[in-house]
């Protein structure tokens, strides 16, 4: 049982970070228990890896302060050993097997002879490898690897493991695989601070979410308190269409309450109390006569991307008026 006053697991207070005079970080505030996973969320540039390096004592804040278990971890290498990083690409040998790679970390981390075997087997129990101890890691599958690279930031038993996007270009069963290994780690005592994309993946592992625009945190808070509000709120409608919609179809789609998805010109989202309180079926025959050229409505209760883009949409919505 933790002291009450024993420090928390992560402690940040005003920390701000520039890369060539531009800016990462902001005055950002964060604060972690043991046993809790934290979801960043945020578009790219958003500052989740410079926030993930602070933590991991690879970079030193420009100003304010950053406490694991109230050490420095850019200071103090004791510190940092309780801390597990697993970075976004594979950082894996792949002519060695799964066994000898985590050898060879083990013996960087400084385990010492007597120590390294246990360590190894307990990181291969922990991320359910030993069928594939003996195996090269280049035969491995995207997944397998992925839970190697998990493995290695296991070795030395850290109170804090770093993930950035550990499910990135996995197929479904391997990321079902990798989110159970996560949960395990939670259920374990250890605080996890997980950079995605993935909203199902935030929803799924997460106690915590914080969302991070231009080095700031616009949100951030319990799961389960943040999506409450959204449990009475009526369903949200997304247009798929065959096509990019011409100059009157798009004023159709904004009539009726939708903007465009990013990245795709066939993706239109009417949000939450938009889409003229029609249902599914009403909804796409309405877009049809109006000469949209769509495929299918989805229709589906709001959700953590609902609140990810509100949180963005209001920090727009206020720069605009400034």
């Amino acid at each position: 049982m933790m002291r009450s006053d024993a420090p928390p697991l992560v402690s940040v207070e005003g920390a701000a970070l520039a890369y060539r005079g531009r800016p990462a970080l902001r005055g950002l505030d964060l604060t972690l228990v043991r046993g809790t996973t934290l979801a960043l969320l945020g578009p790219n540039g958003a500052g989740k890896t410079s926030l993930i390096r602070l933590l991991a004592g690879r970079l030193a804040p420009d100003a304010g302060s950053v406490r694991i278990l109230g050490g420095d971890p850019h200071a103090d290498r004791a510190t940092r050993k309780r801390i597990g990083f697993v970075p976004q690409e594979i950082a894996l040998y792949p002519r060695l097997t799964v066994a000898e790679n985590l050898d060879v970390f083990a013996r960087l981390a400084g385990l010492k002879q007597g120590g390294r075997r246990g360590a190894v087997a307990a990181a291969i129990g922990r991320c359910a490898l030993a069928e594939v101890a003996g195996r090269l890691v280049a035969t491995l599958s995207g997944g397998y690897q992925r839970r190697v690279n998990i493995a290695v930031s296991l070795l030395s038993e850290p109170d804090l493991i770093l993930l950035d996007e550990p499910t990135q270009g996995v197929d479904l069963d391997a990321r079902a695989s990798i989110h159970t290994v996560l949960a395990g780690l939670r259920a374990g005592g250890a605080g996890l601070v997980i950079s995605t994309h993935d909203f199902s993946e935030a929803e799924r592992l997460a106690d915590r979410v914080a969302i991070l625009a231009d080095g700031q945190i616009r949100l951030e808070g319990a799961l389960a308190a943040l999506m409450r509000p959204l449990e009475a709120a009526p369903p949200e409608h997304e247009a798929v269409l065959e096509s990019p919609p011409d100059a009157a179809a798009e004023a159709a789609l904004r009539r009726s309450g939708f903007s465009p998805l990013t990245g795709d010109p066939r993706f239109w989202r009417a949000d939450h109390g938009a889409a003229g309180g029609l249902d599914g079926a009403a909804l796409l025959a309405a877009l049809r006569i109006s000469g949209v050229p769509v495929a299918e409505i989805r229709v589906r209760r709001p959700g953590l991307e609902t609140l990810y883009r509100d949180s963005l949409a209001d920090r727009r919505g206020l720069e605009s008026a400034a």
